[in-house]
């Protein structure tokens, strides 16, 4: 069993992870990445907890706590309220769609419920803000903890440079082979959503990490792995969900808060936009296919090409 799976499960009745190894079947034969299946993964367990509590004071969650196809609408809605209140509505909104998927799957996959009790929840309601980018010092300080010659340090360079340098999904870089690294051309092979192929440049600061990691990779017991990406000790890769823990470990230590890859994948939109770079290519190299994309993920840029303008123009400073 995929190790995340197991941990998201533990403890759960019966049904609800019997449930949710089945639809993680689904999900993988569809070919979701890894991390979408964390993420729905991840809102049905939370869901299954939720109404294990809330089953000790309140009879009406009982079945549901038992079993996921006796969960009704108002369960949900305590359910995200809940979210809401613990979280934020942001996080509830991730959980909705979650939750919206594993119960259309209930229906029509497996029929097992004649109606999802997501028919007609809203979904929560969230302000738009302008997505904090991850500067340029703050990398620099985020860096700074992999300084040294150790497998570890080596490894982890190189896969914050990759972020940093191509604005790559957390999936993308986690999941890499090693044939998909191309030193001669410094370009890396990114699968994205749905399967889809591309190829990124990297600079030559990107290309020295590289290199070293692989020196060091060369030389570590589970170099015949076929993926980029090693554990430090052990026949084992480093997964996407244990770059997600490195990378706050790393924050952490360098004393910067929210550091995570989404964060360089902003930034290097955020810094495109601003320099001028056409909206085409960008969604080419980040690999979108709607152009809703680059205006949410530009949003910071516009904002602050905005507040230059204003300053150079100095309205309201003239008397």
């Amino acid at each position: 069993m995929w190790p995340e799976l197991e941990r998201l499960t533990r403890g759960l009745p019966n049904l609800w992870a019997g449930f949710m190894r089945d639809w993680d079947r689904s999900l993988r034969s569809r070919n979701h990445p890894e991390t979408t299946r964390y993420n729905y993964l991840l809102a049905v367990s939370q869901l299954a907890r939720f109404l294990s509590t809330e089953a000790k004071v309140d009879a009406d969650c009982v079945a549901a706590a038992g079993d996921p196809t006796e969960v009704r609408r108002g369960h949900v809605e305590a359910f995200q309220a809940w979210m809401i209140e613990s979280r934020s509505a942001a996080t509830a909104l991730n959980k909705h769609k979650g939750l919206q998927q594993f119960f259309k799957w209930l229906q029509w996959d497996e029929e097992e419920i004649e109606r999802s009790p997501m028919d007609r929840l809203r979904q929560p309601k969230v302000e738009k803000r302008l997505v904090p980018v991850i500067r340029d010092d703050d990398t620099g300080k985020v860096l700074r903890t992999c300084k040294g010659k150790e497998f570890v340090h080596l490894r982890d360079e190189a896969i914050i440079r990759l972020y940093y340098n191509t604005g790559a999904r957390l999936s993308e870089v986690g999941n890499l082979n090693l044939a998909d690294i191309d030193l001669d051309r410094d370009a890396v092979l990114y699968r994205g959503k749905g399967g889809k192929e591309r190829r990124v440049r990297f600079g030559p600061r990107t290309g020295r990490a590289l290199s070293r990691y692989l020196r060091a990779r060369e030389r570590h017991a589970a170099a015949a792995l076929p993926e980029l990406w090693l554990a430090e000790r052990g026949q084992r890769c480093l997964t996407p969900n244990g770059i997600k823990l490195m990378l706050k470990r790393r924050g952490r230590a360098a004393g910067v808060s929210k550091v995570h890859a989404h964060r360089w994948r902003h930034n290097f939109a955020h810094e495109w936009k601003r320099a001028g770079g056409d909206t085409g290519d960008l969604m080419l190299l980040l690999g979108w296919s709607s152009e809703d994309m680059p205006r949410h993920y530009g949003a910071s840029a516009a904002a602050e090409r905005a507040q230059e303008t204003q300053l150079r123009m100095g309205i309201g400073e003239n008397v």
